[in-house]
């Protein structure tokens, strides 16, 4: 970890103002070289800080939604392929806004699967981008200031935590059953 860290720091420092240009443009390419998002926002955080880290990293997060909803509009092949991965993964369920907020945290969720579900649920680029701004801020915070840590802890701790977070998209899932007006 600690040559990644040296090695981070002198490209900072070598990239000089540069360097969250890059951050960004690896936010944009992330999805066509497999990388996750967590991955992506832990280096925003030990390559800038916490603060600096989180704040591009939302911005990274709503420029590759904006991206996923242009490609989306404008390449029905792509379109096509996320529609077979949503019925493929989730049916015909419907999930709310807030299910789809939870399901950002959850480390290794398509992202853009969680897009075009969202883009479904919205009339408008604005509400769409609304909606993605929203739901990116906890994500970004997360993983830039915990990420790393969630990436250490021991197995038990990564398994209990993504029980709690199923367990909360469940209890939306049940509440949305209940009261389907309060989507």
């Amino acid at each position: 970890m600690d040559q990644l860290d040296n090695w981070v720091e002198a490209f900072i420092e070598n990239a000089g103002w540069m360097a969250p240009v890059f951050f960004l443009i690896l936010h944009l390419i992330r999805p066509f070289v497999f990388l996750p998002v967590i991955a992506v926002c832990i280096l925003g955080g030990v390559a800038f800080g916490f603060v600096q880290g989180a704040v591009l990293s939302y911005i990274g997060l709503i420029l590759m939604s904006a991206v996923t909803y242009f490609l989306l509009n404008h390449l029905p092949a792509f379109h096509n392929k996320m529609t077979h991965l949503k019925e493929k993964i989730f049916g015909h369920r419907t999930l709310s806004v807030g299910q789809v907020m939870i399901l950002r945290i959850m480390p290794f969720v398509h992202f853009q699967l969680l897009c075009f579900y969202l883009m479904d649920m919205t009339k408008t680029f604005k509400e769409y981008m609304y909606y993605s701004a929203v739901g990116f801020t906890l994500p970004a915070i997360v993983y830039t200031a915990f990420g790393q840590s969630i990436s250490e802890f021991p197995w038990y701790m990564t398994l209990a935590f993504l029980f709690v977070l199923i367990a909360l998209f469940a209890a939306i899932d049940h509440y949305n059953k209940i009261y389907p007006s309060h989507h």
